[in-house]
């Protein structure tokens, strides 16, 4: 494992944070930048510092590890080190690399901690494919048990469904824990806009647009009113 990670440990707990922080100094890949007991200090520090991986406690008194994540605007990686379970589903939902149970071992600590050096690796090799191309012709999605890659010529439109976003392709649908908003974040905006809170569609897929529904492969997709004025100026036109 190559890849070298600057890191942050944010829990209230003090025992925790010797813990990681030790296992932290053990692994010659990683650098342990900060040690924060204080989730809100810990947003502070990000504004400032270069962190690649967060460890974050989700139960902690002044913000929770939920608050924190929709809080995180940098776009760090994150592994979830807490002692309540209820919390992995959630952790999911916000792309977190890994969730440990607390108490932590280190066999498992290096488990996680290789997920995240794949993980960053994928990403760069992805940022310089896009800057050696120019354009982004594809993007990676996280399923509940591998990475995939879709080009986006295949992307019909992005679906919200409860936990999910289901993903509509030429040839098949795939399932992903991600948000929405993380998806349209990585969509270039040229090519995919939101309509709806449940829908992000392809512009080159549109097939017909009336009475405020939009026709994308014999799917009839309704535009809010929060993204209409937005989506009617894209096209060039008025309304519908």
């Amino acid at each position: 494992m190559a890849e070298n990670l600057n890191c942050m440990v944010i829990d209230d707990e003090p025992l925790a944070l010797s813990l990681l922080s030790d296992y932290i100094s053990k692994m010659p890949n990683l650098t342990l930048v900060r040690a924060v007991s204080n989730p809100l200090a810990a947003i502070s520090y990000l504004k400032i510092e270069e962190i690649d991986l967060i460890f974050l406690d989700m139960q902690m008194p002044e913000l929770n590890g939920i608050d924190f994540l929709n809080l995180l605007q940098k776009k760090c990686m994150v592994i979830v080190t807490t002692a309540y379970s209820e919390y992995a589903l959630d952790g999911y939902k916000y792309q977190v690399i890994d969730y440990l149970l607390k108490p932590i071992t280190m066999a498992r600590f290096i488990v996680a901690i290789e997920k995240a050096v794949e993980r960053s690796k994928m990403n760069k090799a992805l940022a310089d494919a896009t800057l050696s191309s120019g354009t982004i012709n594809h993007i990676f999605i996280k399923t509940e048990n591998r990475i995939i890659r879709i080009d986006l010529s295949d992307i019909y439109y992005f679906e919200g469904a409860r936990d999910y976003v289901v993903i509509h392709t030429e040839t098949e649908t795939i399932l992903t824990l991600q948000s929405m908003k993380s998806i349209q974040q990585s969509l270039p905006a040229d090519q995919f806009i939101r309509v709806h809170k449940s829908y992000i569609i392809a512009f080159d897929k549109i097939r017909f647009i009336e009475r405020g529904r939009i026709s994308i492969k014999e799917k009839l997709i309704p535009v809010s009113e929060t993204y209409k004025d937005n989506f009617f100026k894209r096209i060039g036109r008025d309304g519908i």
